[in-house]
């Protein structure tokens, strides 16, 4: 069992910044690919970003060039920097997690492990 705890959602302005943090305990976090997905209100879950344990990257199409997902394997965190966020981008974000050293899955379907959720909301 991997347990996953996301922090760090909240409101911002459009075109502000926010960084969330995933904590992982459990099994080796290294040794799981990540993910981070949202879900916006009567709206399915969504890819935001993937990485491997070695670190490969993978983006949604609308969060290419704003965000960027990285990992601490030292520190079992995962992260995800946001900026010039737009409105659109309000949701609820969760960090997910599933065995694999190579490959991360861009479906959710396949994720495993996942946190409770943050929520982020973009509003003036």
């Amino acid at each position: 069992q991997l347990h996953l705890v996301e922090s760090g959602g909240g409101l911002v302005q459009p075109g502000g910044s926010l960084r969330l943090s995933c904590a992982a305990s459990g099994r080796t976090f290294s040794g799981h690919a990540m993910g981070w997905f949202r879900q916006a209100p009567e709206k399915e879950r969504e890819l935001v970003a993937t990485m491997t344990s070695g670190a490969t990257t993978y983006y949604g199409d609308s969060m290419k060039g704003r965000f960027t997902i990285s990992r601490d394997n030292a520190k079992n965190t995962l992260y995800l920097q946001m900026t010039s966020l737009k409105p659109e981008d309000t949701a609820v974000y969760y960090c997910a997690a599933h065995p694999g050293n190579t490959y991360a899955y861009i479906d959710y379907h396949k994720y495993v492990y996942w946190g409770q959720g943050t929520q982020v909301t973009v509003s003036t």
